[in-house]
């Protein structure tokens, strides 16, 4: 919590920092953390790991219906996916990635890359090397750190309370032991399950139409009725008929 707490302070000096004197400086020329600090300001037409990197992290913000292609390719659905996020936290809506654009994400996100309010444990409970599943450990690991980022936007649209996760990463031992489809995407590493908490499960469904899921399952879907499923697999598939879905 004090870690987080800093990260919140670090990102509103940096802010601050940045207009002074109205002076333009450029991003990054201060390591906001351990994880990843952008050296320039990002813009339509940009291209490069840095664009990857803020992609993974907006890509909760697609619009209805839409996934954000993590490509390392600024274009039209990046600008969108930008301007959503700042709208989101009250920045000015430019669709450009500049100082103040990457200050929030740097007080959004922990050393590691993941997202203040989820962890990697969170999205595994089955082993420590995420090996074992149908891709390689590498591979579901960071399919498993695009979709915290998605279940962060999810969060945020819910007014920040907690999301509770029930199910992320499964081996091919583990996912047997639950009883888990042979082909589930969570042998992938990018399908979580999801339980109520302070939002009924079909709140929970019906806005992650918005946050970059391309598979939607819960109640009315058979042996979804306490939970609701969303994936990152590349078949768009959403059954929810219990909450209109």
């Amino acid at each position: 919590m004090l870690r987080r707490t800093a990260h919140l302070l670090l990102g509103l000096v940096m802010t601050m920092s940045f207009a002074i004197g109205g002076a333009v400086v450029t991003a990054g020329t201060a390591q906001a953390d351990g994880c990843f600090t952008w050296t320039r300001t990002l813009s339509s037409g940009a291209t490069g790991n840095d664009v990857t990197q803020l992609q993974i992290r907006v890509a909760g913000y697609p619009g209805y219906n839409s996934v954000l292609a993590i490509d390392g390719s600024y274009g039209p659905a990046t600008t969108a996916a930008v301007k959503r996020f700042q709208s989101a936290y009250g920045l000015a809506a430019d669709g450009i990635a500049g100082p103040a654009t990457q200050a929030k994400l740097y007080a959004l996100q922990d050393d590691d890359c993941t997202p203040v309010n989820f962890t990697y444990p969170e999205l595994n409970t089955c082993n420590s090397t995420w090996a074992g599943g149908a891709v390689a450990a590498g591979t579901a690991k960071a399919n498993a750190l695009s979709s915290m980022w998605k279940l962060q936007a999810l969060r945020h649209a819910l007014g920040d309370q907690p999301i509770r996760v029930t199910s992320g990463f499964r081996s091919t031992s583990c996912n047997s032991a639950v009883g888990g489809a042979t082909n589930s995407r969570h042998l992938y590493g990018d399908a979580v399950d999801l339980g109520a908490g302070p939002h009924s499960l079909c709140t929970i469904a019906k806005q992650a139409r918005n946050h970059g899921f391309n598979g939607i399952l819960g109640p009315g879907y058979a042996g979804h009725s306490d939970h609701i499923h969303v994936n990152q697999g590349p078949s768009h598939f959403w059954s929810a008929s219990g909450c209109g879905i």
